[in-house]
């Protein structure tokens, strides 16, 4: 992960590379849309529900959903492509068209799915196309995938809100219909709290919670401040 750590002469490669894959995954994500794709309802067990987001790099956005009351656990893996089983190094490629996203397990008594809508846009920069801060790419594009009607509604009323604000057009996350969620490889998962002193984790993860905990704190968990 993350082009930050790379040279400039594998940058510049790496760049060249994400905007042709891009272009090719959104056509893809595009084609689905059109397909009109019922979306997969995940059922619930033991009482806990599950959400499914992409906006940029998995391990940043597990730390977040993590760190809010009612979360049990946030999962980092891939979805939203064309491929079977994709791992870490294909979707890197941006010829899968699986973004890095999370399976968030909630406790819809204690945090409802429009919050965590609102926390999905409310830690990331909306109008950033095809990535977030210094990861560029369709595998860190923003998706925000909807299960049944009701929530297809929240969505979209929340875009609605925001574009009202920010001007027609400006949100940059697809919305589409959830189809499968494969679980990223074992050393991802929980990548912040294992890992707190990688140059990345410090520079571009941790201060990415920390805008998101000053604008919601009313939202976080007792202990969250202890990132």
């Amino acid at each position: 992960m993350k082009k930050i750590l790379f040279t400039i002469s594998f940058l510049t490669a790496g760049l060249m590379l994400a905007c042709n894959s891009s272009n090719e995954a959104n056509k893809k994500a595009e084609e689905i849309a059109q397909k009109e794709i019922t979306p997969v309802e995940v059922p619930s067990q033991d009482g806990l529900e599950k959400a499914y987001f992409a906006s940029g790099c998995f391990w940043c956005v597990e730390a977040i959903y993590e760190s809010v009351k009612g979360v049990k656990e946030s999962i980092s893996g891939y979805s939203g492509g064309h491929t079977q089983n994709p791992t870490y190094e294909s979707s890197n490629t941006g010829t899968t068209g699986h973004a890095e996203a999370v399976e968030i397990i909630y406790d819809p008594t204690l945090v409802s799915f429009e919050t965590l809508v609102d926390v999905y846009f409310g830690s990331q920069n909306i109008t950033q196309v095809n990535g977030q801060g210094p990861d560029r790419g369709s595998q860190y594009r923003s998706i925000i995938f909807y299960q049944n009607d009701a929530q297809k509604k929240i969505i979209e009323n929340k875009i609605a809100a925001l574009e009202k604000e920010l001007g027609e057009g400006s949100v940059a996350a697809q919305v589409l219909p959830f189809e499968k969620f494969w679980e990223g490889e074992a050393y991802h998962q929980d990548y912040e709290k294992r890992n707190p002193n990688n140059p990345y984790i410090q520079n571009v993860s941790i201060p990415r919670f920390k805008r998101f905990a000053k604008k919601y704190p009313e939202l976080l968990k007792e202990d969250a401040m202890d990132h």
